[in-house]
């Protein structure tokens, strides 16, 4: 009818009496396609920045580090202790022992195996040196047979010499201090070092339940500190875990390397059973170094040179069987960690702090897989194609 006004909603707009677009709903209104594209640009815009700020922080560290290896050395070796011996200093407060004492025992207890150790192997090794020139004068004459029975290679690669030709450039030799300076002059900083990572991780140990009191009272969010406090925990657990497994099957692996010396005729079976308990806890590289060292010492005894090398042998079958089969299903998926970045890592840390950075890569990736595992791990392959970079934070905050 004339004079009629249309209202809202009604039929005659072709929208169903009482519905209202989804696009006009004041309590969820939908995004423009413009406004989520410059939002999904925004976001990968700071996502480059980070890849780009990790990345010049991975470059840059290893110098920063190595220049102040003093300072940082010590603190970094004095935190995963923190990590590993905080559940041992708990479990000794849950049977009533003051926080300063178990924290004490906690570090005394480490220090005694440690020492205990290391002079399981120094102890044998020492009296083995003044056999040494001995040892090394047999080690010549085996290679001298083996170099006999491959005589052919060698005449290869004097063939192929004379046809490319060989330099005659002079070889300079800078000199260097021997390695009884070297240890001469490194032998006080170690010891300060030493001392001074010792003293700090009982100060951080002795401090953890204060700790852990401010980060879940002295925050105004009380959720996020639950969190954190909870995350920290984890972390804690789960590194400690790890290494008081691996140091169980460690000493497993020396029990058995030492039965097996004794059971050869080898001198100073404990010693052989101690190098292989500390050297297995460098992954790849220690028993890559036990299999040299058993090696040469059964290219020094007298004999058939097979019947030598079964030592050697049984060793590696020994930690085939370890590695492949006892740790994975000890362990489990949770600390199984990809070998590259394992060796990656090892590289990385010697690179920096040398043998010592070697001994705390594999702490520091527990750690850091362990805070990844709560935080969320990096997508960086998939942002290189375009994806997000971390997923997990984009699906809790694009419901959509």
């Amino acid at each position: 009818m004339a004079g009629e006004t249309v209202k809202p909603g009604s039929r005659e707009e072709g929208t169903p009496s009482g519905q209202q677009p989804a696009s006009a709903s004041p309590t969820n209104p939908a995004p423009s396609p413009t406004r989520r594209l410059l939002a999904e640009q925004e976001l990968r815009l700071i996502s480059t920045l980070v890849v780009m700020l990790g990345v010049g922080l991975f470059l840059a560290l290893p110098f920063v580090l190595s220049i102040g290896s003093v300072v940082f050395l010590p603190i970094t070796t004095a935190l995963i202790l923190t990590i590993i011996l905080s559940p041992l200093a708990d479990k000794f407060g849950e049977w009533g022992v003051p926080n300063v004492l178990s924290s004490l025992l906690s570090i005394t207890l480490f220090l005694a195996l440690l020492v205990a150790a290391l002079l399981t192997v120094l102890q044998p090794a020492l009296d083995l040196i003044d056999q040494l020139p001995a040892f090394l004068a047999r080690i010549g004459e085996r290679i001298m047979q083996l170099r006999g029975a491959f005589a052919w290679i060698a005449d290869a690669a004097a063939q192929m010499e004379r046809v490319l030709g060989s330099p005659n450039d002079r070889e300079v030799v800078v000199a260097s201090p021997s390695l009884i300076q070297q240890l001469a002059l490194a032998t006080p900083s170690v010891l300060v070092e030493t001392l001074v990572t010792f003293l700090m991780a009982f100060f951080m140990i002795e401090a953890r339940g204060r700790w852990r009191r401010q980060l879940l009272l002295g925050r105004t969010d009380y959720g996020a500190s639950l969190k954190a406090a909870r995350v920290l925990r984890d972390v804690q657990d789960r590194v400690a875990q790890y290494f008081a497994t691996v140091a169980t099957i460690n000493f497993v692996i020396g029990v058995i390397v030492s039965i097996g010396a004794w059971s050869f005729g080898m001198t100073a079976p404990l010693m052989w059973g101690g190098l292989a308990g500390l050297l297995n806890f460098l992954p790849y590289l220690g028993p890559m170094a036990m299999t040299v060292f058993l090696t040469l010492y059964g290219l020094s005894s007298d004999g058939n040179v097979a019947v030598a090398l079964i030592p050697a042998f049984a060793y590696i079958g020994l930690h085939t069987i370890e590695a492949n089969v006892v740790t994975p299903s000890v362990l489990g998926v949770r600390f199984t960690i990809n070998p590259v970045v394992i060796l990656i890592a090892i590289s990385y840390f010697a690179w920096i702090w040398g043998v010592v950075g070697a001994l705390l890569s594999v702490p520091i990736v527990i750690t850091l897989k362990a805070l990844f595992q709560h935080i969320g791990k990096p997508n960086l392959l998939g942002f290189a194609f375009g994806e997000t970079l971390f997923p997990q934070a984009a699906e809790r905050v694009d419901p959509a």
